[in-house]
C-alpha cells in the first residue's frame, strides 16, 4: 500500500496520510485534496492494524460524512460497521444515547430544531407573561445560544431575558428534550463530572480526525479535546483562510490554541491546488495576503492554462442579471457545459431577486441553495410529531402539534384545562390527559374524555408498534397515516385545490419511502425509531446545504458555496458596502479580514472561468444608490483581469454557427 500511496499522492499529502501516532495539523489550502488525504489516512490506519472501532472522524455536514465513509469503503473494500464518521452533533447524540440518564434525562429524548424551539419559547413566554410581540423569537434563541456557549455574558442588556431563559430551559428538560447546543454542551458536562464516562469514551476512540477545523467553535474544540487528551493521537485539518462562520460561533483561533495544547504536533501544509487555473489562484493569493492574522501559504498548480478574470460594470442590478443570464446561455453552448457547471455567488440573499427574474425570463433552470427543508413541510412535520410523541410521551411540542391534526374536536377550553393540570402537577400534557381521564375526575365531560382517551390509546398502541418494529417502521407509519385518515384531512384543508392535496400526500409517501430505504440498508445495524428520529433531526439541520442538483444553475450565497466548485463562477454584486459588508465593518473594523476570507472563498470556487460584476448603481430600500467597486478588486493583480466589453452585433455567419450549436445540442439529447 505504501508504494501505491507514494505514486498517488504528492510528498506533503503522503506525509499527512502516513503520520498517525502523534498530533498532526494539516493546513489544507482550497482545492488541495484534503478529503482525499483524510480518507486515505483512515484507510492507511486500518491497513496498519488500527481497529475501525478506535477511529473517530468528525466533520460538519451529513453529506461530507457520507462522502468520507463511502470513499474509505471504496478504498478498503470492507464493511465499516464500527468506524465512526459523523458530524459533531450526531456524535453528541451518540454519547447522550449511552449516558443521558446520568444527567437526569429519560430514554428516548427528543431533539428540538428551530421550529420546535420557537414554539416552546412562545409557550414559555405566555406562561410567565413575557411580551414577545415586538421581538424576534429566533433572535432571542440566538442570544440564549450565545449565553450558553460563552459568546456573551449576562449583563444589563441581557438580564431582562433571565427569567424567560431559565423557564425555557426548565420546560425543555421537563419535556425530556434537548436542543442542538445541548448535543455539544451535555457531553462536555458528562466528561467534566463523570470520570468513568470520559475514560470509557477515550478507550473507545484512540485516533481522532477533525475536518474543517477552522469552523469549530470553542465548545466543539473542548468537546473533542477531552477525548483526544487520552491518547493524543489527534489530526485536525483546516485552512484559516477559509474561516467564514464566526457569526455562528466558529473560532479559527482554535488552530493557534491547538498548537499550544499539543506542542509536539507535526504541521503539514497542502498548497498544491488541483481545482483552479493559475490565473484564479494568483488572484486569490493576491487578495488573501492582505490579511495579517493568518498562516503564510501560497496556492499553486501545475495547470498554467486559464483565461483572464473578466470584470463587468453594469449600470444596475437588472442589467447585471440580464448579462449573467445571457453569458450562461452563450457559454453553455459554446463550451459544451451543463447548467450545473455554473455557479452564481452573492454576498446576501437580498441580491437574488433580479437574478432569479432574469433566469425565469430566459427560461434557465436554477436552484437556490438553502431553501425550505423537506423536513419543515407541514405534512412531514406532522408525521414526525406522531413518531416523536410515540417515542417520548413528554414531548409537549409534538403533542400540541398533532392533538387536533386531524381534528378531534378538542377545543381551546379543554387544552387550557390540560395546561393548568400539567402546570400544577409539574408534568407533561400527555400525563395530564391520563389524570383528567380517570373515572373519579370530573373536570372534563364524558365526550371530551373519550376523545382524549382515543388519542392517547392511539399513541400508546403505535408506540408499541414502533418500538418493536425492527425494519418495519415504514409499514407502521403507513398504517398510522391511514388510521388517522390524513388524506381526508389534507383534502379538507385544500378543498379548492386537489392538486396541492395530492402533492402534500405524495410528500408523505416519499418520506415513508425514505424510511423504508433506511431500514433496508444492510449497513444500518440499528434501525430503531429513536435512531431514525435523531437522524432526521440532524439531517434537517443541514438539508439543502452543500448540495448540487443535476440540470440546474446553482444560485447561492458565498457562505453556502464553501466546499463546492464550478467550471464557471459569476461573482455578482462586488461593490463596496456589499463585500465587504457595510454592517459587518461597522460592528467591528476587524471584520474586514473575515470579509476578505469570504471573497477568497468565492474566488477559489471557480475551476476554469471567473466573471465578476460590479454595478454602478443599485436599488437599495427602493432608492437608487450610487455604488463603488469593492476595494477587494484592487487587491487582485491588475494583469490577471480584463474589462468585459459588450458583445458586438452578431454577424450573419456567427448567427449560423450559433444556430448550429443549438441544433447540435438538441439532437444530442
Amino acid at each position: 500500500m505504501i508504494t501505491t500511496l507514494k505514486s498517488e499522492l504528492n510528498p506533503q499529502q503522503y506525509e499527512a496520510v502516513t503520520t498517525i501516532d502523534r498530533p498532526l495539523l494539516i493546513i489544507a489550502g482550497a482545492g488541495s485534496g484534503k478529503t482525499r488525504v483524510i480518507t486515505q489516512r483512515i484507510a492507511y490506519m486500518l491497513s496498519r492494524g488500527v481497529h475501525q472501532q478506535h477511529i473517530l472522524a468528525l466533520t460538519f455536514t451529513n453529506k461530507a460524512a457520507r462522502e468520507m465513509q463511502d470513499r474509505v469503503k471504496a478504498i478498503t473494500g470492507k464493511r465499516l460497521t464500527q468506524l465512526t464518521v459523523s458530524t459533531f452533533h450526531a456524535f453528541g447524540v451518540q454519547i447522550l444515547r449511552s449516558y443521558s440518564q446520568r444527567l437526569g434525562y429519560r430514554d428516548h429524548f427528543s431533539i428540538y430544531d428551530t421550529v420546535d424551539q420557537v414554539s416552546l419559547l412562545k409557550e414559555t413566554a405566555r406562561e410567565i407573561s413575557f411580551r414577545l410581540e415586538e421581538e424576534d423569537p429566533k433572535t432571542i434563541l440566538g442570544l440564549f445560544s450565545d449565553l450558553r456557549t460563552g459568546r456573551r455574558v449576562w449583563d444589563a442588556d441581557t438580564e431582562r431575558y433571565h427569567h424567560l431563559f431559565t423557564d425555557y430551559r426548565s420546560h425543555l428538560k421537563l419535556y425530556n428534550s434537548v436542543d442542538f447546543d445541548d448535543l455539544i454542551l451535555l457531553p462536555i458536562e458528562l466528561f467534566e463530572n463523570h470520570a468513568d464516562i470520559l475514560e470509557a469514551v477515550r478507550g473507545r476512540y484512540r485516533y481522532i480526525l477533525v475536518d474543517e477545523f477552522q469552523d469549530t467553535s470553542t465548545k466543539q474544540y473542548m468537546f473533542i479535546k477531552y477525548i483526544a487528551d487520552g491518547n493524543r493521537n489527534i489530526c485536525v485539518v483546516g485552512d484559516d483562510d477559509q474561516s467564514i462562520y464566526s457569526w455562528r460561533g466558529a473560532n479559527f483561533g482554535n488552530i493557534s490554541q491547538y498548537e499550544k495544547d499539543y506542542p509536539e504536533l507535526l504541521e503539514v501544509r497542502l498548497e498544491q491546488n488541483y481545482r483552479s487555473t493559475t490565473t484564479i489562484l494568483e488572484a486569490a493569493n493576491g487578495v488573501i495576503r492582505n490579511n495579517t492574522n493568518r498562516k503564510d501559504k501560497h496556492l499553486w498548480t501545475g495547470d498554467d492554462s486559464g483565461t483572464a478574470i473578466e470584470v463587468y460594470y453594469p449600470n444596475d442590478e437588472r442589467e447585471e442579471a440580464a448579462f449573467i443570464a445571457e453569458r450562461i446561455a452563450e457559454t453553455r453552448l459554446k463550451d459544451h457545459l451543463k447548467y450545473e457547471d455554473f455557479g452564481v455567488l452573492i454576498r446576501t440573499n437580498a441580491l437574488s431577486r433580479a437574478i432569479e427574474e432574469a433566469f425565469l425570463a430566459a427560461n434557465l433552470p436554477y436552484r437556490i441553495t438553502g431553501g425550505t427543508s423537506f423536513f419543515d413541510r407541514k405534512e412531514i412535520r406532522d408525521c414526525i410529531s406522531y413518531m416523536r410523541l410515540a417515542a417520548n410521551h413528554d414531548d409537549d411540542m409534538s403533542l400540541l402539534r398533532i392533538l387536533n391534526t386531524p381534528r378531534r374536536g378538542i377545543g381551546r377550553k379543554t387544552l387550557e384545562g390540560l395546561t393548568d393540570v400539567a402546570r400544577s402537577r409539574n408534568c407533561s400534557l400527555f400525563s395530564a390527559i391520563h389524570l383528567v381521564c380517570r373515572p373519579e375526575d370530573s373536570s372534563m365531560n364524558d365526550r371530551v374524555k373519550r376523545d382524549l382517551t382515543g388519542f392517547t390509546d392511539l399513541i400508546e398502541r403505535y408506540r408499541e408498534r414502533f418500538l418493536k418494529s425492527k425494519r418495519d417502521l415504514a409499514a407502521a407509519l403507513t398504517e398510522l397515516v391511514a388510521e388517522v385518515d390524513y388524506w381526508a384531512y389534507i383534502v379538507s384543508e385544500h378543498q379548492t385545490n386537489e392538486k396541492i392535496a395530492k402533492w402534500k400526500y405524495r410528500n408523505i409517501e416519499l418520506f415513508i419511502e425514505s424510511l423504508r430505504n433506511w431500514e433496508r440498508d444492510p449497513d444500518n445495524l440499528d434501525p430503531g425509531l429513536f435512531q431514525w428520529l435523531n437522524r432526521i433531526s440532524l439531517q434537517g439541520r443541514d438539508d439543502n446545504q452543500n448540495e448540487t442538483d443535476s440540470g440546474q444553475i446553482n444560485l447561492m450565497t458565498i457562505h453556502a458555496a464553501k466546499g463546492l466548485e464550478h467550471e464557471m463562477v459569476f461573482l455578482a454584486g462586488v461593490e463596496d458596502g456589499i463585500i465587504p459588508h457595510r454592517r459587518a465593518i461597522e460592528e467591528d473594523p476587524a471584520n474586514i479580514e473575515e470579509e476578505r476570507r469570504l471573497f477568497y472563498v468565492a474566488l477559489t470556487r471557480a475551476k476554469r472561468k471567473l466573471m465578476i460584476t460590479s454595478c454602478r448603481t443599485r436599488s437599495v430600500m427602493r432608492e437608487i444608490s450610487t455604488m463603488e467597486p469593492s476595494p477587494f478588486l484592487q487587491e487582485i493583480p491588475a494583469h490577471l483581469m480584463t474589462a468585459h466589453e459588450p458583445s458586438a452585433p452578431i454577424q450573419t455567419n456567427e448567427a449560423v454557427d450559433y444556430f448550429s450549436l443549438v441544433r447540435a445540442r438538441l439532437n444530442n439529447r
